[in-house]
């Protein structure tokens, strides 16, 4: 059969993603793969530079994404389907063109861990992710900012005259377009990626790619990669250099071998062929490969302790097979940030397919052995002059412009193409994307002035880069103006200035709970508890006030009250977070993060037997954060009896 592209509809168990939390992410990353300093003390040169290089202080322009529960239904997802004789590819395109599954026909088998349900979690930079499939990771350190987020799709001609489906979009952290380009030639086994990031901007961009492939697990999977050490980083956020297989007397490539979760980054030779491969007890497996580009490969392993496998059940359903993440980037460590040059790009090739080798000697106690028949079984099903060429192949058409929309990104892209009159061949942003969030930037960009909404609403999302900040700097200063302007000082890193817009937005705005709510961010991060305290409780009292029916005030209101129950009890005022627990909706009480700030707050007011019995009756936090330890940290206080599994997440050993 001739490759083809189609649509397609999956359908599973999902909990809505709900409504973006509209306050602006003034706070730092909390993210774990972070080192300090002293803690790079003692790297090598090149990789202790670009772990310092450009690192985010907030996700901004981005806004955190909380409004999911854990409750699941049936729901239609678009999908996009690419088919050869060989492969199926079925890839979501509302979901940042995540794969979904990559099943090769002849042997009947699922190359990747399918995920059955689709359940958001607090894993991305900005909140929402999900597990399963191959995942293109593009921004920061940590899972993408797209996630759960759509791209936009075509039809483009294929280097062997086929059909090949393209997937870009407009990464906001970094202001960078890229692409990712999925064909699969006639017969091959090999799903063919070709991917792109350009910098079209007069300065050089910190850029992060990693593409990140679950596969399944269980006792005997094992993982192997061109190497004989590995950086190993755990959730101590330490980064130390290690041997593999074999740390501490245990065999590391076998993902259940480890209690902990951990991140082994692989150190490939220079020169060695990239690649990695996950394999069964017989033998059998994924194997993916890439041109001399993609530098780095991953295992991430969630270990055999309870956390991890609570972890997993979280993100899937119980009874759920286990997985493995095996992953391929730009640098040696997911830690570390490239340089890419104004004007330039970085291209490169990846492939995906079955790998098949002799199960003795994979799982044999001679490791170079074992890894030396894996490299040469890759040679023998795909040779690694075949992938140069089909990147040379594959170059020419990165340029061609798509034949057939199959989906719809945001419109942010087509804001920048304007602003910049940008021309990226290959990767069209057409007017007809710009929505009503761009409106407000549109008229700010074309008449000089940022509009006043037409009726009482939220406010929209901030641009932050510094093109947008210098026109908010020369805009007529109303206090909407002053708010996005303080928005973008902040990320600026310019808190005083920040603050002082803000302060002269407060005293003509007719609401004045968003800029109360920055100043009162500011306080707190400033170590001003009590004043922090102050204006969250002021600036609840206004939204509540003004608060109407709807979904966006809905979600206006639970964000502020949970940061204000929060600063409340950090300024031992449990009788302001009780006052605003009481102004919340039932049904906002009622989730699983409140259910625990009630604990928290009846412990403040000295009820332990109140705050035991939430805890009891039970809940889920379904925001919980990767790494996360308040929930141990709570039960602590209430306690000497051991953590119920159903709150055991912890990432780490116990110190």
């Amino acid at each position: 059969m001739a490759t083809s592209v189609r649509r397609a509809v999956l359908t599973l168990p999902a909990a809505p993603l709900g409504q973006p939390n509209p306050l602006p992410a003034l706070r730092p990353l909390d993210e774990a793969h972070t080192l300090d300093a002293q803690a790079r003390e003692g790297l090598p040169r090149d990789m202790a530079r670009q772990i310092g290089h450009a690192p985010l202080g907030t996700v901004l322009p981005v806004r955190i994404l909380d409004g999911y529960g854990r409750e699941r239904a049936p729901a239609d997802l678009d999908a996009l389907v690419l088919e050869n004789e060989r492969l199926r590819v079925t890839v979501l395109p509302g979901l940042g063109g995540r794969v979904h599954s990559l099943f090769h026909k002849p042997t009947g088998r699922e190359l990747l861990y399918r995920n059955p349900v689709f359940q958001p979690a607090d894993f991305a930079l900005n909140g929402a992710w999900f597990s399963g499939g191959i995942e293109w990771n593009i921004g920061a350190t940590g899972h993408t900012t797209l996630s759960c987020a759509p791209v936009h799709a075509a039809a483009v001609p294929a280097p062997d005259g086929g059909e090949m489906l393209r997937l870009w979009e407009w990464e906001r952290l970094r202001d960078l377009p890229f692409q990712v380009d999925l064909w699969l030639p006639a017969d091959s086994d090999f799903l063919h990626v070709g991917v792109r990031v350009r910098n079209p901007h007069e300065r050089a961009a910190p850029v992060y790619w990693w593409s990140n492939i679950a596969v399944p697990e269980d006792r005997r999977t094992r993982v192997l990669a061109p190497a004989d050490a590995a950086w190993h980083f755990g959730y101590e956020r330490t980064l130390r250099r290690v041997p593999v297989p074999h740390r501490d007397g245990v065999d590391r490539t076998y993902p259940l071998n480890s209690e902990y979760p951990a991140d082994y980054f692989y150190d490939v030779p220079d020169g060695a062929r990239r690649w990695i491969a996950s394999l069964d007890g017989g033998g059998r497996g994924l194997v993916q490969t890439s041109t001399d580009l993609l530098r780095g490969r991953k295992l991430f392993l969630w270990g055999s302790g309870r956390g991890g496998r609570r972890w997993q059940e979280w993100l899937t359903e119980p009874g759920t097979p286990g997985y493995a993440e095996i992953q391929a980037g730009l640098a040696r460590t997911q830690l570390e940030h490239v340089p890419l040059e104004a004007g330039a790009e970085f291209c490169w090739l990846e492939a995906y397919g079955p790998l098949a080798a002799d199960p003795d000697t994979v799982h044999g106690d001679d490791w170079a052995a074992a890894r030396t028949h894996v490299a040469d079984r890759l040679e023998r099903v795909l040779p690694r002059g075949h992938v140069e060429e089909a990147y040379a192949a594959w170059r020419p058409y990165a340029d061609v412009e798509p034949v057939t929309a199959l989906a719809t990104g945001s419109g942010w892209g087509a804001l920048e193409v304007l602003r910049a009159n940008l021309k990226l061949p290959g990767t069209p942003f057409p007017e007809s994307t710009l929505g009503a969030e761009q409106a407000p930037w549109l008229e700010l960009l074309g008449a000089g002035v940022l509009p006043e909404p037409r009726r009482v609403v939220p406010p929209g999302p901030t641009l932050v880069a510094p093109h947008w900040r210098d026109m908010l700097e020369t805009a007529p200063a109303s206090p909407l103006t002053e708010y996005h302007l303080g928005v973008a000082q902040w990320h600026a890193g310019d808190r005083a200035q920040a603050v002082r817009s803000w302060e002269r937005g407060l005293p003509l705005a007719p609401s004045r709970w968003p800029l109360l709510r920055c100043l009162a961010v500011a306080d707190r991060l400033a170590g001003y508890p009590d004043r922090s305290a102050e204006l969250y409780a002021e600036a609840f009292d206004d939204l509540c006030e003004e608060r109407r029916d709807g979904e966006h005030w809905t979600a206006a209101v639970a964000a502020l009250g949970r940061e204000a129950i929060t600063a409340l009890l950090a300024a031992g005022r449990p009788e302001g977070a009780r006052a605003v627990w009481d102004r919340l909706r039932p049904a906002v009480r009622r989730r699983g993060a409140f259910r625990l700030l009630e604990a928290r707050i009846l412990l403040a007011e000295g009820d332990r037997a109140g705050a035991r019995a939430v805890f009891d009756e039970g809940f889920e936090v379904a925001d919980l954060r990767e790494g996360a330890e308040i929930l141990d940290e709570v039960w602590a206080r209430l306690t000497d009896e051991p953590l119920p599994d159903r709150y055991a997440y912890r990432m780490r050993p116990e110190e």
